[in-house]
């Protein structure tokens, strides 16, 4: 093997092995980078200060609005109650029967994310109910991991049209699209994924109680609900998400920017990083004015929660706070991304994805591209963006020259960084597990299941493309 492929696959080995092991991206990140650059003849502090801090700053200036913007969102409803609330009366409202049961704990977190609610929030409001429901009806509780990624991880992630979730507006940036880019594509791949994983818990939760499973023996994280607390009724919960959903796509379809709004900003003189065109930022400026707008909602809906400034400044600080890890992370992902770009062997490792030609289009090199880097990283955005800022350009221009449109580059590229992002480093996965008081030997071998179905489900959608052509 080439050695200049070579130190790219044992930085890239060396990258999840930390992550998976518990150290920090951001710190491991440039490391790797910085120690693949150096092996190759590049000079130590320009490849760590220029190449990977450019990227990553970058990637910082785009979406730390929508970052910080939806963590307080999140936030907001977490500690409110809205999302309790909602959760509670999906959860409690379709009955202990094996199917309902799934159904509800699916709904909850698919009705969360597609609202705008970050996937870690989701899992922190839905997981009390669905334990007391899978207690009190004495189902196996290494089931309800499965129950809530289906729900939260999925479908309402990056395949629905106009899904507020970051993983569908990374894509915009890069192909000049919108959140409502492929709908067709994005819901024939809901269905697969709702009907087949949903069959697959329902089923191997029918398996575990023919054999006499129970709730089991656990101890840790096990919730304690309040039967006397006063919840939010649903209706008054939905709000704040409704909000976000009518203005995001009310901004999108229907508010014409002006083309020439950028220009002053383009010619002033230390003002960085500004679009080269509008079409570039709307899908993301849609989305800053429908969170804003949510979050005021939100504060007015669950008023009786916050009835102090203090209280508010903790809520609103909390969240602002919490966004910074996040987003530190994928941009330490896509600066590492960055060097790697730089480094002699990449061309090769470009040549061959670019060199997938199956079908006549760039889809299946771009799927197989956005999903392994987002296996490799563990995670869904931070592996979309590095394969998108290495190669977008070259699909996209590989897609012009046969008459394809951006919107089906964009929803292949979200559905992608949904699949193999949740192999057993990534962080929402071990989240979940932690929260659920559950390890991976107990639970993540139904995750796993997902994570196929949903890798696999991209590449159903690419063959339908080939052959009607859907958008």
């Amino acid at each position: 093997m080439d050695f200049n492929i070579l130190v790219i696959l044992l930085s890239l080995i060396g990258l999840i092995t930390f992550a998976y092991r518990g150290f920090s991206v951001i710190m491991m990140a440039p490391i790797m980078a910085i120690l693949a650059a150096t092996l190759t003849g590049l000079d130590l502090m320009p490849s760590y200060t220029e190449l990977f801090m450019g990227k990553a700053v970058t990637y910082i200036k785009s979406y730390f609005p929508v970052f910080m913007l939806g963590a307080i969102f999140g936030k907001v409803m977490e500690e409110t109650g809205l999302a309790r609330g909602l959760a509670s009366a999906i959860i409690n409202g379709l009955g202990k029967e094996p199917t309902k049961a799934v159904i509800s704990i699916v709904l909850a977190g698919s009705i969360l994310t597609y609202g705008g609610v970050l996937m870690f929030v989701v899992v922190f409001a839905v997981y009390p109910f669905a334990a007391a429901l899978f207690k009190e009806a004495d189902y196996p509780k290494h089931l309800i991991p499965a129950c809530i990624a289906l729900g939260a991880f999925t479908a309402t992630m990056d395949c629905l049209p106009g899904t507020p979730q970051i993983q569908n507006i990374i894509p915009t940036t890069y192909f000049g699209t919108n959140l409502y880019a492929g709908p067709l594509a994005g819901i024939i791949g809901a269905v697969i994924i709702y009907g087949v994983g949903g069959f697959f818990v329902i089923h191997r939760l029918k398996s575990c109680i023919a054999k006499g499973e129970g709730y089991g023996n656990h101890t840790l994280n096990e919730p304690v609900l309040d039967p006397n607390a006063k919840l939010f009724s649903w209706q008054v919960a939905c709000l704040p998400l409704l909000t976000v959903l009518v203005v995001n796509f009310v901004v999108t379809e229907f508010v014409a920017w002006n083309p020439d709004i950028l220009v002053p900003f383009q010619h002033m003189k230390g003002v960085p990083l500004v679009a080269a065109k509008v079409q570039n930022v709307v899908s993301i400026w849609a989305l800053i004015i429908a969170l804003v707008c949510g979050i005021i909602v939100a504060l007015i809906a669950g008023w009786r929660e916050v009835k102090t400034v203090d209280s508010m400044s903790k809520i609103l600080n909390a969240g602002a706070i919490g966004s910074l890890l996040a987003i530190m992370n994928t941009a330490s992902e896509v600066g590492y991304g960055n060097v790697i770009s730089q480094l002699p062997g990449f061309a090769e490792v470009a040549g061959f994805l670019m060199s997938i030609h199956i079908g006549g289009t760039p889809l299946v090199s771009e799927a197989v591209s956005v999903t392994v880097l987002a296996g490799i990283t563990g995670s869904a955005s931070g592996g979309m963006a590095i394969a998108l800022e290495l190669m977008s350009q070259d699909w996209l221009a590989w897609a012009q020259s046969i008459g394809m449109g951006p919107e089906i580059l964009h929803r292949v590229a979200s559905m992608a960084s949904g699949g193999l992002d949740t192999l057993p480093h990534n962080g929402a996965i071990i989240t979940l597990l932690a929260v659920c008081g559950l390890t991976h030997k107990e639970s993540y071998k139904d995750i796993f299941v997902i994570t196929v179905l949903k890798t696999f489900t991209v590449f159903v959608i690419i063959f339908i493309y080939s052959v009607t052509g859907l958008h």
